[in-house]
């Protein structure tokens, strides 16, 4: 698990300014940075520079000094603060200037970053003069050319936001990157590839994007270019990002993957996230908040068109739930509940943003792969989402796949049939009786739709099937809330054992079905 107070700790970054012209007779028009020669540079050519490199020994980047990194520690790395006057484009072109990170004990190896102009491009050599530090910072050691942790793409120079405060994309740790989305908070990550995410006697890897190189935006432009080159022990590859910033955030990407040596789980498009506890489950006393996450639920959008809703488990060990598909239209992690009163907190839970794959092309048969490893606490990024395709991930197979991530507040092709709102659990039985043993009780909220239009009268059918274990006192009712179309489904689950149980629940009237499908990893306790 990843954690998260060293993984996206607020190190004000930084970088330098381009004249809109990019290079100017072999020299930088703005002054302040140091830079390296120019070299030629294009998309083709970093794909072939990838799988030529994928066809070598893998070299891990070496970190200069990596004693006085350790010495940067969470609180050190926290005080050092990238000078936004160097800001990358802060007098243009385009709207959006770049910061960078610093490098720490958290962040030991370097990342090379570039500056591309008419098809030529420069590296941005490292200096702890780019840095705001105190007198007694370990980073004074350092010597020009260490390298950068990351960085980040500020809020635009003629936005409403003030840009040297305020960041809307961030690159920082192994393949991660972040965006906020429509409601202006950070929250769960996405990964440039996943390498063996908890696969038995196989530790996981974690590539990492070694170089970035920025274009040089057009004058004005509202959206940038990003490329990377990703290593690691199995795989190198070459990623193109062109993002936008308007209402949400959205990305274009492309990559270009080839294997090293053969890989047991490849995830494509992965996703990481935090789940600690919801409305669903709670520990006794475990924390004053109601709930604790940055998502809470797995949303596919199927091949065949199918929409599901897959409620987030904090489990007591490490489980993964493969949904097998063909061709899928999507899949995310998504923060459904958008209640402050259910959060109470002054971090925002509320307004954490939604990132949802929507695949170009078409993807073959594979898995939308769910890993929820057990917490104690909100610091880790518990959840990981992914695409893993069924054909074997063997030694220099390539890959070339694009997709379109949103960081939004809501699904960006949100489904017609009703959704589910709340999942709820309780003692089976009914009250005034004794309540039976290894019996549960389930209810789940459905919302709009379909369900706004029954004939009154009409109850909607819950439709149920479990791995194992039998139901009882199965029945639908409208919610008393007078919102319409709010609609709950109740059952009792009798179950024997520990071993999970899987459950599916949806509604439907005659032939036509009314909400997406409700599945939910259930784990009984003795």
């Amino acid at each position: 698990m990843i954690d998260r107070r060293s993984l996206l700790q607020a190190a004000a970054a930084g970088t330098a300014g381009l004249a809109a012209s990019g290079f100017a007779g072999g020299a930088l028009a703005q002054a302040g940075l140091r830079y390296g020669p120019e070299a030629a540079f294009s998309w083709e050519s970093l794909k072939a520079r990838a799988k030529a490199l994928a066809a070598q020994p893998y070299t891990a980047p070496q970190p200069s000094k990596p004693e006085v990194l350790w010495r940067i520690d969470y609180d050190a790395h926290g005080r050092i603060r990238y000078k936004t006057d160097l800001a990358l484009f802060a007098d243009g072109p385009g709207r959006f200037p770049v910061t960078f990170f610093h490098l720490g004990r958290y962040f030991q190896k370097p990342v090379r970053m570039n500056v591309v102009a008419g098809g030529q491009a420069k590296e941005i050599l490292y200096d702890p003069a780019y840095f705001d530090m105190p007198k007694d910072s370990p980073a004074h050691e350092l010597t020009a050319g260490t390298g950068f942790a990351g960085f980040r793409f500020q809020e635009a120079r003629d936005g409403k936001l003030d840009w040297r405060k305020n960041d809307w994309v961030a690159f920082l740790g192994a393949s991660y990157f972040r965006a906020i989305g429509e409601l202006g908070q950070y929250g769960l990550s996405a990964r440039g590839i996943a390498i063996d995410t908890t696969t038995y006697g196989v530790p996981e890897e974690f590539p990492d994007f070694t170089h970035v190189w920025f274009e040089t935006p057009a004058d004005g432009s509202d959206q940038v270019t990003v490329y990377t080159l990703l290593d690691g022990p199995s795989v190198a590859g070459a990623y193109r990002f062109v993002m936008r910033r308007d209402k949400a955030v959205v990305m274009d990407i492309d990559c270009a993957l080839t294997l090293r040596r053969s890989v047991r789980r490849l995830g494509l498009a992965p996703m990481t996230s935090m789940f600690w506890f919801s409305e669903t489950a709670k520990p006794t006393m475990a924390d004053w908040r109601p709930e604790v996450h940055d998502s809470d639920g797995l949303a596919i959008w199927t091949g065949a068109g199918e929409r599901i809703w897959r409620p987030l488990n904090n489990p007591r060990s490490t489980m993964v739930s493969a949904f097998a598909d063909r061709g899928p239209r999507g899949f995310g992690l998504l923060q459904r509940d958008r209640v402050f009163d259910h959060y109470q907190d002054g971090v925002f839970y509320d307004r954490r943003p939604d990132l949802w794959v929507e695949p170009k092309g078409d993807w073959g048969d594979g898995s939308v792969q769910l890993v929820e490893n057990p917490t104690d606490d909100e610091i880790h990024d518990n959840i990981n989402a992914m695409w893993v395709p069924d054909a074997p991930a063997t030694e220099g197979r390539s890959y070339d796949l694009a997709y379109r991530l949103h960081w939004t507040a809501d699904e960006p092709f949100p489904t017609s049939l009703a959704r589910v709102v709340a999942t709820r659990l309780g003692n089976g039985g009914q009250p005034g009786t004794d309540r039976p043993r290894g019996v549960r009780k389930f209810l789940i909220e459905f919302l709009g739709g379909p369900l706004k239009d029954l004939p009154p009268g009409v109850l909607p059918e819950p439709v149920l099937s479990a791995s194992r274990g039998s139901f009882s006192y199965v029945r639908t009712e409208a919610v008393p809330d007078d919102v319409p179309g709010h609609w709950r489904a109740q059952f009792d689950l009798a179950t024997e054992g520990t071993e999970p149980v899987e459950l599916r629940c949806f509604l439907r009237s005659g032939n036509a079905i009314l909400s997406e499908s409700w599945l939910y990893q259930y784990h009984p306790v003795a």
